[in-house]
């Protein structure tokens, strides 16, 4: 099996999600921020709780890709770095977090 990146583009999950494909969403992030804004569909996982989630995100990417998000991308990064160094190969961490999510795309350039 090939190794995934580390990480996924938003642009990349919300393709996949289209399609129906089989993705587990972890929010890493602080209840108080999940309250704000979150991706539909998304399990909180806050960072300082990823290592008692261990065995139900190892299940979790058994059954399809895990993909985690924060806010800019950097704790979901570390998330997955962790989890993959812990034998869950299937994970990724969302580039650029909940912001990137909700930016607006950029728009066509016109060749």
């Amino acid at each position: 099996m090939e190794e995934l990146p580390i990480e996924i583009s938003p642009l990349e999950l919300k393709r996949m999600l289209e399609a129906g494909e089989p993705v587990s969403l972890v929010d890493v992030r602080e209840p108080h921020e999940y309250a704000r804004r979150r991706i539909d569909g998304a399990e909180l996982i806050p960072l300082g709780t990823i290592p008692q989630a261990l065995p139900s995100l190892k299940e979790k990417a058994e059954r399809g890709r895990l993909v985690l998000y924060c806010q800019h991308g950097v704790r979901s990064l570390r998330a997955a770095q962790w989890l993959r160094q812990r034998g869950v190969r299937l994970c990724q961490s969302m580039s650029g977090g909940i912001e990137q999510w909700c930016a607006p795309a950029e728009p066509q350039r016109q060749l």
